[in-house]
């Protein structure tokens, strides 16, 4: 009698520590950045359905030198999905159902954190809605990730004052940067790594209008490329930073911190000097301003998986707000 009342009393402890999906009280979610919580029955898996995630939700990023996908999948089955297991930040459930849709769940089990569930009647609706939704899954799981890699960001800034009098904008980057260079409208942002390093470019120019994206990325390559001869030195003189002649450059507009945003994805090279990378160039369309904002992050890091870097860079250009 003695033992069952101890094993009674460690239950209810345990049981009160495990967090309901209804309840006031969440525990920090966790896990590493990009990595995604795939939960579903092994047959679905080992099958198909697994094969058309793999191929889709785990698809690779453009502008990479190297095959990297947006996450990294990691599969438990709906089985084992519960105490710690379900505290992940970011998760995507598979499951079988009369209705076929996609819903998202914010906070269920831990916080921050976003669950989405596919469901459908058999397996060819969920390769069916896993691929026509794949590109909205992306993008609603990536923004938990930035606004955690900001959050993990903001425990140690950089005084930008001297970006923001320079410039106009408030941004956000970890103290493990420093400033490399600056001028009248024009700011290069540096993290050395141990065998490269992270960098940010900002500056402004008078605003202009295009006809079309092509147009408008044809500018965007003529000024990053104007703009690295000028200001990035290559390792030995007359070197300078170019855009990838080879590499057909990726653009889209879309929004960010009120404003219209042209991106362009691609890579760039040093001729002679064997260094090359990924970048990322934002340009908002600042009409209050009357000018084009640029920020462009890019990274060198030879032998060296790419994506967490660009992630970070990325990071740090949507915490842009403009004056």
């Amino acid at each position: 009698m003695k033992t069952l009342k101890i094993l009674l009393f460690f239950f209810l402890i345990f049981s009160c520590n495990e967090p309901k999906p209804n309840s006031t009280y969440k525990p920090s979610s966790s896990g590493n950045i990009n990595n995604l919580l795939v939960v579903s029955g092994d047959d679905l898996w080992d099958g198909p359905v697994g094969d058309a995630l793999r191929r889709n939700i785990g698809s690779e990023i453009y502008g990479l030198p190297q095959a990297e996908p947006y996450f990294d999948l990691r599969h438990v089955p709906t089985a084992v999905f519960s105490d710690f297991v379900r505290r992940n930040r970011i998760v995507l459930k598979i499951q079988t159902s009369e209705t076929s849709e996609v819903k998202y769940y914010k906070d269920p089990y831990a916080s921050p954190q976003i669950v989405a569930v596919i469901s459908a009647p058999d397996q060819s609706k969920i390769i069916e809605l896993i691929r026509d939704k794949s590109e909205e899954i992306i993008s609603t799981l990536r923004s938990v990730e930035f606004k955690e890699k900001q959050r993990r960001i903001s425990k140690s800034l950089y005084n930008s004052e001297s970006i923001k009098s320079l410039l106009g904008i408030d941004i956000k980057f970890s103290s493990a940067y420093r400033i490399a260079k600056q001028k009248e409208h024009f700011s290069w942002i540096r993290r050395d790594t141990e065998n490269g390093s992270l960098n940010l470019l900002l500056y402004s120019l008078p605003i202009k209008n295009f006809n079309d994206n092509s147009s408008f990325q044809e500018f965007i390559i003529k000024s990053r490329d104007s703009i690295s001869k000028m200001e990035i030195p290559g390792p030995k003189e007359g070197d300078y930073m170019t855009t990838e002649q080879s590499y057909k450059p990726l653009s889209f507009m879309t929004e960010l911190s009120g404003a219209s945003v042209f991106q362009t994805k691609s890579l760039w090279k040093v001729d002679g000097a064997f260094m090359s990378g990924p970048f990322v160039n934002y340009c908002f369309i600042d009409t209050n301003n009357n000018r084009l904002l640029i920020a462009e992050g890019f990274v060198y890091a030879p032998a060296r998986t790419k994506r967490d870097y660009i992630f970070e860079l990325e990071t740090i250009i949507r915490s842009i707000t403009l004056d």
